[in-house]
């Protein structure tokens, strides 16, 4: 029973859903990605190369066919890919910037309408304990009024 249960914790952690999204998706893409490149990019580059097909190119050694029109295709498709990903990267981290800066934005406005926020503020507490008698004094008290100890001024971090 013990397996079955780690399995199903491996299986069900974010991590993991993650991953099988990413992949669900980069499947998706690579099937868009494909026709990107066999019914647009390469009848489009068919004419500056006067209307050559890239995919029937074959190189014959012996017994061998050595298909060096697919490899040309799969080199366009992984350009085309790691351009589009990296577009869509730069357009993330560009949105993230402009988020940040407008959330600053907002902040600073909050702020110089409503005064500080009490997030930023550094509130002293009004009490504390004395070590000696236990009894609750005011936090900038320096001698216990209770037991007459002399008490150190503590620091707010």
């Amino acid at each position: 029973m013990g397996f079955i249960k780690e399995f199903k914790e491996f299986a069900l952690k974010g991590n993991v859903m993650d991953m099988a999204v990413g992949l669900v998706i980069g499947s998706a893409f690579q099937t868009i990605i494909k026709s990107l490149v066999e019914d647009i990019i390469m009848p489009f580059t068919a004419i500056f190369t006067g209307n050559v097909d890239y995919t029937n190119w074959v190189i014959e050694v012996s017994t061998a066919q050595i298909r060096i029109g697919s490899f040309i295709t799969a080199v366009i498709n992984f350009l085309i890919i790691a351009l589009s990903v990296f577009i869509a990267f730069k357009c993330v981290i560009r949105i993230n910037k402009k988020l940040e800066s407008m959330n600053k934005e907002v902040e600073g406005r909050l702020e110089r309408k409503f005064g500080k926020s009490k997030k930023q503020e550094k509130v002293e507490p009004e009490t504390k304990v004395c070590p000696h008698c236990l009894s609750e004094v005011k936090y900038k008290a320096t001698r216990c009024p209770y037991c007459t100890s002399e008490l150190e001024l503590e620091k707010i971090k």
